[in-house]
C-alpha cells in the first residue's frame, strides 16, 4: 500500500496567480485551512512543489 498524503491550504489564495488558483483547485482545495488526502505520486508531488509556500503537507503511513 502506498503513503497518502494530507494536504492542507494555509495561506489565502488572493494575490496568487491563475496556475497556481488552478493547482491548488486540482488538488482538491477551496478554502483556507481546508485539508484533503491524497495518494503519493509523481503529480501529486508535482503539484504540492508549485504551490508548496501555501500548503502543509504530512505523510500518513
Amino acid at each position: 500500500m502506498s503513503n497518502q498524503l494530507k494536504i492542507t491550504l494555509k495561506r489565502s489564495l488572493i494575490g496568487s496567480n491563475q496556475k497556481q488558483r488552478g493547482t491548488v483547485r486540482a488538488l482538491g482545495l477551496t478554502k483556507t485551512n481546508q485539508t484533503v488526502i491524497k495518494e503519493d505520486s509523481p503529480q501529486i508531488q508535482g503539484m504540492i512543489k508549485k504551490v508548496s509556500h501555501m500548503l502543509e503537507v504530512e505523510v500518513i503511513n
